[in-house]
């Protein structure tokens, strides 16, 4: 049976929450817990066993000396996040009451092909906005989009007001770079202004065991096109290694749209459903527990590849200008 994409959760908040069996409120306690949800519910071990090598049960014998019961608050959180950081996985936290384990390597590591200050020079500041969209013609009739996180959610309304004003426009832009996820029904409500057509766009699992390959069978992700306004035109969407999550999907669903080409650098990726738990001490736990895969079947965990790879340059820089932009300028127009 088709399933179309309708998603309640957020990628960035916790969306729900898996029972754990009682462990001590120790620092061994605590480790055991930690490493034993995971064990059960993280949905990449073999994924990421086969990209660079992940062997859990070595993590667990790598890591389980460092802990005993002498050990601060503080201390045991270091070394938790330093397990978790084995994952490379952006989904992955710890919440503690005096700070928050992450892992950012999937856009730290790499250039940050965005500029504040030459965003304000194309943007200027006779923009418009309209809830969490930034919108304005560029001076060759190219429409422009900012949208950086979906976090912020938009109407319809809003929708059909911004396709409406640049309407005129010869091409799109929609920029993402920067936008590390938010809600998915608003990644898909965007997504499906630009087809006219009902279309496959990807494929989920959800985790039914407790062993590392226990998944229900893939069902189809399918983006319905919108009853409102549809874009016709050529589209471009400009991203960076810090489009994550949700943005990571948008990027995935609008490669399968007509008319639309991605420019720029790799997303960052993020391509789990997140579930919460808790340990024994009170910090919650999040992590990735239903895998996402694109049209092909293949994992988007660890990013997207764009059609045209571009990224910023200093001899554009100091004239003022974004390389990516510039190029997805010149791809609409020819």
């Amino acid at each position: 049976m088709r399933k179309t994409i309708i998603f309640i959760a957020t990628m960035v908040l916790l969306c729900s929450c898996v029972d754990e069996e009682q462990y001590a409120d120790t620092p061994r306690g605590n480790f055991e817990a930690l490493w034993r949800i995971l064990d059960e519910h993280y949905c990449f071990f073999s994924y990421k066993n086969e990209q660079y090598g992940l062997d859990w049960n070595a993590v667990y014998d790598k890591y389980s000396p460092q802990f005993n019961n002498e050990m601060t608050e503080k201390q045991m959180f270091e070394v938790m996040a330093n397990m978790l950081s084995e994952l490379r996985d952006g989904h992955v936290n710890i919440y503690s009451t005096f700070d928050v384990a992450r892992n950012w390597s999937w856009h730290e590591n790499y250039p940050r092909n965005f500029s504040d200050s030459l965003l304000r020079i194309y943007m200027g500041t006779d923009y418009m906005i309209a809830s969490g969209i930034k919108y304005r013609t560029l001076d060759d009739n190219i429409g422009y989009m900012r949208y950086e996180s979906f976090t912020r959610s938009i109407g319809d309304g809003n929708l059909d007001a911004v396709l409406s004003d640049l309407a005129t426009c010869n091409g799109l832009i929609i920029d993402i770079r920067n936008n590390s996820g938010g809600s998915l029904a608003t990644a898909e409500k965007l997504a499906a202004r630009f087809t006219n057509k009902e279309i496959l766009v990807g494929y989920m699992q959800h985790k039914i065991g407790r062993g590392h390959d226990d998944f229900s069978k893939m069902e189809e992700q399918r983006l319905k096109p919108s009853a409102g306004i549809r874009w016709q035109k050529p589209v471009v969407v400009l991203t960076n290694r810090q489009v994550y999550s949700a943005a990571n999907e948008f990027v995935k669903y609008m490669k399968c749209c007509p008319q639309v080409k991605i420019v720029g650098d790799k997303t960052g990726g993020g391509a789990g459903m997140p579930f919460s738990s808790e340990l024994p001490c009170g910090w919650s736990v999040r992590f990735s527990a239903c895998p996402m895969y694109d049209r092909d079947k293949e994992s988007t965990e660890f990013g997207i590849e764009p059609d045209h790879k571009v990224q910023l340059n200093d001899a554009d820089f100091s004239k003022g200008k974004d390389t990516i932009i510039e190029f997805a300028r010149n791809l609409l127009k020819k």
